[in-house]
This record gives C-alpha cells, structure tokens and sequence, in this order.
C-alpha cells in the first residue's frame, strides 16, 4: 500500500506532466502548503531559476496575522507574490497545484495573485 506522501507526490507529478504540455513557455506558479505555513514561487523551468517567491514565514509578508496556516495568511502570500513578479516583470503564469486540491488555501492564494495583476 503506498503511503499518503506517495499518494500526493504522485498527483503532483500528473498536475506538472499535463501543465508542461499548456505551458507554452510561461513561468510556473508553484504552492506548498503544510499545517503551519504555505509558501509559493514563480520558477522558470526552461532556465531553472525562481523569478520571485513569497512565504509565511517570511516575517514582513505575515506581519500582524495571528497564524500562517489559514487563508487569511495565504492571501497575503498570494497578494506579495503578485508584487515581486510584477518587479520582476512576470505576469503570464501556469498555476501548478502540486497535488493539494484547488480549495481553501490553495483556491485563497490563487484569487489573490489574480487580484495582484497575474494572469492564469
């Protein structure tokens, strides 16, 4: 029987293998979440760098929240996010999930960074 971790991982090498084919060349917009915190980056695949990231534990992203595992902390993350890659000069991105579900955090961060001027 695989494990819950192995479950996950595996989803989230489907997500990536199906964005690949949409990409088209935009940068990828990567989460990664966990009970305490939740974190995402705008990587480059074809160059392999990170263009802009943006985390809760990063203390002037949380600033005054009481907590970085709730939605309230992922749309502050989502919303910073938004503003390092329009620095950087990104605005066109694929969404990469990972293997987590598109709902509460996952779904807060995204609207968010949509609301931040990126497009996906």
């Amino acid at each position: 029987m695989k494990s819950s971790r192995d479950k996950m991982l595996r989803r989230a090498q489907r997500v990536r293998t199906k964005l690949r084919k949409v990409a088209e060349g935009r940068p990828r917009l990567s989460v990664a979440r966990s009970h305490k915190n939740i974190s995402a980056q705008i990587i480059d695949d074809e160059k392999g760098i990170t263009l802009a990231s943006a985390s809760t534990l990063e203390k002037d992203v949380l600033g005054s929240a009481k907590t970085g595992g709730d939605a309230a902390a992922a749309t502050l993350v989502g919303k910073t996010l938004a503003e390092r890659a329009k620095e950087a000069g990104v605005e066109d991105v694929v969404f990469d999930r990972g293997g987590y579900m598109f709902h509460g955090r996952v779904k807060a961060l995204a609207d968010a960074a949509r609301e931040g001027g990126l497009k996906f």
